[in-house]
Parts: structure tokens; C-alpha cells; sequence
């Protein structure tokens, strides 16, 4: 399996707290071999390129509100399921799990489609 696709939130936690369901719902992820984009309800939010080895990514933002910011994430990939532990703070997370002030975003993905 590759990451390029769409992909869909199951579920998500920011700062130890849980996303709200309609965010989840309106979220699609899309990601091509060298570009990423987060939409909601089906506009562009989010969008630039990224790298990655075979446990981290490196978000470079280049349209949205994170316009000119490098997110470090760390991601498992198993079939349908895509596991990413964003650090919004610019440092890389060494886990999956977030806390209150952690400044981490966690999120679990199922593949919609190529």
C-alpha cells in the first residue's frame, strides 16, 4: 500500500479532546506523490507539498491558513488505515497520543480511494 489517495477521518483528537463529529464528516485528506490538501465540504482549506520517509511526514504548507509553515508528523500506514500524529508546534511528535497544550493533532484515516 502508498499513501497517494483519498483519504477519510474516523477519528481525531486536538489537545487530548475529541473533534467533533461534523468536522469528521465534511474532512477528506487528498494526497498525490508529492502534494497534500485538506478539504472541508468539499472547498480546498489546506494545501502544499510533502516528503516523507517510512515513519515520518513533512507537511510544507503553501495555501490556507498554515501558508509558509513545515508540519512534522509521524504516520502508520496498515491496508485501508492511515495513522497520523500531527505537531503543530513545528517539533516532531514520538507518539500517538495527544494532551492538553500539546500542541498535537491525531488522526486515523480509511482509504476512500486512489
Amino acid at each position: 500500500m502508498s499513501l497517494p489517495g483519498k483519504w477519510l477521518p474516523v477519528r481525531a483528537e486536538l489537545d487530548g479532546q475529541p473533534a467533533p463529529a461534523l468536522a469528521l464528516e465534511r474532512m477528506e485528506f487528498h494526497l498525490t506523490a508529492t502534494d497534500y490538501a485538506v478539504h472541508f465540504g468539499g472547498e480546498p482549506y489546506d494545501c502544499g507539498t510533502f516528503t516523507h520517509t517510512e515513519t515520518t511526514l513533512h507537511l510544507t504548507a503553501q495555501k490556507g491558513p498554515n501558508a509558509g509553515r513545515v508540519i512534522t508528523a509521524i504516520y502508520q500506514l496498515a491496508g485501508d488505515r492511515l495513522r497520523i500524529c500531527y505537531g503543530l508546534d513545528g517539533t516532531s511528535p514520538s507518539d500517538f497520543k495527544t494532551s492538553p497544550a500539546s500542541a498535537r493533532y491525531l488522526v486515523t484515516y480509511r482509504r476512500h480511494s486512489t
